[in-house]
């Protein structure tokens, strides 16, 4: 009976055991690759760090009885960078998920270097929809918005409100190729025409040749399909060249909260926009962008609040898988529901992409703002299923029926 009792103890410590080795090096690590530098570091950087590190806090610490722990780096903008500092992570510093990846050229590289490991990508900062179409992964997540939903919103509003004839200012990056192409497509299915376009190179400092070649289209709108201090720039110069005051207007195609902020409400006021989240949207919102201030000074970006839930959701279903293998920890994260304060009405879908409602959003006029960071009025709900694109019609592989 005792030497009974001896083997079953042993069998159990045995299994605790085995199950406590399904962590890798017994700490659920999280590595957050983003521009800490540049014309996006605003937008996500030390913010987003910031924003992991709330999601692991919220969380306890820990998943699957280990450590959560969170590093970072600067990818600098460059695809190689970025594909370098991944597989540094993976092979030797035991990273099990790389989140944030703004800018859709590194996202892009990192993405197939963690398609190629079973590793987990959780991507809030890029926007182009090719990461759930031709380029998706079975590890990988698409978070916060894209530019198929970007052009649902402000493009299809745009049209409606009678900007029938377009002209795009471009970022020349697979960012800016995906958003002109996306918007393209709204604009001419709703009737309308675009004239033309141009392209400018990343973390532009001078548009005036590129805003003189819209201004000389006569298009009724000059889509800014470019983010950053790219767009901030972009209408500020516009502004200078007298450009809406001759009757043309800018479409704002990605704007966030921070470019608002950067160009004050007397410039940015009236622009319309699409945005997957709003501090001030409830109680929610305003209770964890409260957190986040209070830590940064200042208030979150889509793509913040996007890298926090991203990482909880990551959190949650290590902890209900037991483990950090990436194929697992990835299909457990499509099981489970997806709710917190940033993700309305979510659903992941096969392909990665999550759904979840996007916001037409106003920017206020100064006399409207209670103060700093009261920006928008919200327009209208996009409701999640039609802000996304279906998953078979998405051009994702292993989605195809």
């Amino acid at each position: 009976m005792l030497k009974k009792l001896l083997m079953g103890t042993a069998a159990v410590a045995l299994s605790a055991g085995a199950a406590q080795a399904q962590i890798s090096g017994d700490t659920v690590k999280i590595g957050v690759l983003t521009d800490k530098s540049s014309l996006y570091a605003d937008v996500a950087g030390e913010g987003s760090v910031v924003a992991a590190q709330l999601a692991v806090e919220e969380f306890g610490g820990k998943a699957a009885g280990k450590p959560v722990q969170v590093i970072s780096a600067d990818h600098q903008n460059k695809a190689d960078i970025s594909s370098n500092i991944a597989r540094q992570w993976f092979d030797t510093e035991g990273v099990d998920a790389i989140a944030d990846l703004v800018t859709s050229s590194t996202a892009l590289a990192v993405q197939e270097v963690a398609r190629d490991k079973a590793k987990v990508t959780l991507i809030s900062g890029a926007a182009t929809s090719r990461l759930t179409g031709d380029a998706c992964s079975p590890t990988g997540f698409h978070w916060a918005y894209d530019t198929y939903a970007l052009a649902v919103g402000t493009g299809r509003a745009v049209v409606r409100n009678g900007g029938k004839s377009w002209f795009f200012l471009t970022a020349d990056y697979a960012f800016g190729h995906s958003l002109e192409a996306d918007v393209t497509r709204e604009v001419k299915a709703l009737g309308g025409e675009v004239k033309g376009s141009v392209r400018h190179p990343l973390n532009s400092s001078d548009f005036s040749s590129y805003l003189l070649q819209a201004q000389g289209s006569g298009a009724q709108v000059i889509g800014l399909a470019n983010a950053g201090t790219d767009t901030t720039n972009s209408i500020k110069q516009a502004a200078e060249f007298g450009i809406t005051q001759a009757g043309q207007s800018l479409a704002g195609l990605l704007l966030f909260i921070s470019d608002v902020d950067a160009l004050g409400l007397q410039t940015a006021q009236n622009l319309v926009l699409t945005t997957g989240f709003y501090w001030d949207l409830d109680d929610e919102t305003r209770a964890w962008s409260a957190k986040y201030e209070k830590k940064t000074g200042r208030k979150p970006t889509m793509v913040q609040a996007g890298v926090y839930s991203s990482v909880l959701h990551y959190l949650k279903a290590v902890d209900a898988a037991g483990t950090d293998d990436g194929l697992k920890v990835a299909n457990k994260m499509k099981e489970l529901p997806v709710k917190d304060m940033f993700a309305k009405n979510a659903k992941l879908l096969p392909n990665g992409r999550l759904a979840h409602d996007m916001y037409l959003a106003r920017v206020k006029q100064p006399a409207q703002s209670k103060g700093r960071w009261d920006y928008y009025d919200i327009v209208s709900t996009i409701p999640a299923e039609e802000a996304y694109q279906k998953p078979e019609a998405s051009g994702c592989p292993f989605t195809k029926k």
